[in-house]
């Protein structure tokens, strides 16, 4: 009898490759309030996207510094796609309701999103370098670690500034010009520029929500809460492609 493709020898499904009993063990609990698993699973899935975000930066920085702009583009693109569901992922939050979140929020401290190693890890590859977020963790810490290298690593930008020395050094404003032999300079600042807008773009969405749960309360980990959060507001990963709107 023929066997279809993928039969032969059966040493793997979708479950094993997927290691999906062990991923359906990680939602574990502090109380039995009702909304608590999905608190868990969808910030337990913003931690996967940030894995998969840092892993195409990475590809679009070597791209960079490779000269290839065609695919530090799609990396980005990648990324850009990516960071959209983040945003749209808060939406499945704010269906919990307040008084929801009350039923476990004071179980989770000190435990806050502020102690995202990865997120951090976005913000220095993307440019926005902070050494004082080493010194909340551990000495000897893997995410320590990681952020040590990523505080001495290359960002985006330096990659970009190198492809830009590669084709001869023209300033920005000559980039911006439409048409010549720096479009594809252009096309890859307006990728960055796309990662830059929509990780803002999550960061407001991010703020309405919490004030919409907890109003002006202090954070779980001790932050201000959304006062701190809004006064993230600002950060910009590329001041230089937005300072260019000005010239143009």
């Amino acid at each position: 009898m023929s066997r279809n493709f993928g039969e032969e020898g059966r040493r793997l499904n979708y479950g094993t490759y997927l290691k999906v009993p062990e991923l359906l063990s990680l939602q574990e609990g502090l109380t039995e309030a009702h909304d608590e698993l999905l608190f868990i699973a969808v910030h337990q899935a913003y931690e996967l996207w940030f894995k998969v975000v840092l892993h195409e930066l990475d590809a679009a920085r070597e791209a960079m510094f490779a000269g290839d702009h065609h695919s530090a583009r799609h990396y980005l693109r990648r990324v850009h796609v990516i960071e959209r569901l983040l945003v749209e992922q808060v939406d499945v939050l704010e269906t919990m309701s307040p008084q929801d979140f009350l039923d476990f929020r004071s179980e989770l401290a000190p435990a806050s999103g502020f102690q995202s190693v990865q997120f951090r890890e976005i913000e220095f590859i993307s440019g926005l370098k902070n050494p004082a977020y080493l010194a909340r963790l551990e000495a000897d810490s893997d995410e320590r670690s990681r952020l040590e290298r990523r505080l001495a690593e290359p960002t985006l930008w330096d990659a970009y500034l190198a492809l830009v020395e590669r084709q001869g050094s023209p300033p920005l404003a000559e980039i911006a010009r439409r048409g010549g032999p720096n479009t594809q300079l252009w096309d890859l600042a307006e990728s960055l520029l796309d990662h830059d807008e929509a990780f803002a773009l999550w960061r407001s969405r991010h703020v309405l929500m919490v004030e919409r749960q907890i109003g002006g309360k202090t954070g779980t980990g001790g932050s201000s809460g959304a006062d701190y959060l809004k006064s993230t507001l600002d950060k910009r990963f590329f001041p230089e492609l937005w300072e260019l709107r000005n010239t143009l």
